[in-house]
């Protein structure tokens, strides 16, 4: 790459980016928080999470962005949003009832059901999503 060509130059981009990253980071909570009470969820929040992610990884380079959320860590976190969904549905297997059914986990389980289920596909998306990335951000462009 050029070197009138590289993103450190770019102080607006750098500048714009570095003021937006933790207001698309506090959306995409708000998402996941929300969802069950509105439009969103799991799946959406972890898009926009993962934009917030893929836009820092964009501006500042691959291996700043590996400081933040390692390689390992993010594959652990898909290990663990994919546990969390399917371990709400083991405890309500467990406790006599249907494989997600909610109303097992007590008197706020609708609630708490649906916070667990959305938080692992929340976790879930963001990780697959952002390994997805380092996979392709790290190939090297053919000369």
């Amino acid at each position: 790459m050029k070197d009138h060509m590289r993103m450190r130059d770019k102080i607006i981009l750098r500048v714009v980016s570095r003021a937006l990253i933790p207001f698309i980071l506090l959306f995409g909570l708000y998402v996941q928080f929300h969802g069950d009470f509105g439009p969103g969820g799991g799946f959406q929040a972890g898009v926009i999470f993962t934009a917030g992610l893929v836009l820092y990884g964009l501006i500042f380079g691959l291996e700043p962005l590996k400081k933040v959320a390692t390689p390992r860590g993010v594959e652990i976190a898909m290990a663990v949003g994919l546990i969390l969904y399917a371990g709400t549905g083991v405890i309500s297997l467990a406790l006599g009832d249907r494989y997600l059914d909610y109303d097992a986990l007590g008197h706020h389980g609708q609630h708490y059901g649906i916070l667990l289920v959305q938080a692992g596909v929340g976790i879930t998306v963001t990780s697959t999503i952002l390994m997805i990335f380092y996979a392709f951000a790290g190939r090297r462009e053919e000369a």
